[in-house]
């Protein structure tokens, strides 16, 4: 059921916007839950991913690998990660391509971009759980009479 009415709910429109999407938003589109730990440390639930952090896989073949992220294909919407190989017919060794919907980033490269990301995302986070009162001027009807 459409719920927003400037959002479309249609299959073909939201397939279109996920793969016509241009660079600066497929990196939100590649985001990846954080661990437990990690989310109650800093009261985050996901972030993009990005190069250098440590993730563990959640969901397929390679369910339980963990390693360092060396890659981030926007064009592909995939990441590599260390040690997830495959053999080619010929010998070869390949990295494996997975989506970041399906790994847990278990440790994160902060920099200063980075920890002010998961200090603006917590703040919301804590406004949404403990919605303060109106802050205007007080609108109440003070004298009835």
């Amino acid at each position: 059921m459409k719920t927003h009415q400037n959002v479309t709910s249609s299959r073909r429109k939201c397939r279109k916007a996920v793969f016509t999407a241009p660079s600066h938003l497929r990196r939100k589109l590649m985001a990846a839950h954080l661990s437990t730990e990690l989310k109650t440390k800093h009261n985050v639930r996901t972030m993009p991913i990005r190069k250098d952090d440590e993730v563990m896989v959640m969901r397929g073949g390679f369910k339980g690998h963990k390693g360092k992220v060396t890659q981030v294909y926007r064009k592909k919407y995939s990441i590599f990660i260390e040690k997830l190989t495959r053999d080619k017919a010929n010998g070869q060794n390949v990295n494996v391509p997975i989506h970041p919907s399906n790994v847990q980033i278990i440790d994160l490269k902060l920099n200063k971009d980075r920890k002010n990301l998961l200090e603006r995302k917590a703040k919301n986070v804590l406004e949404k759980k403990n919605p303060e009162k109106y802050t205007g001027k007080n609108t109440s009807m003070q004298v009835v009479d």
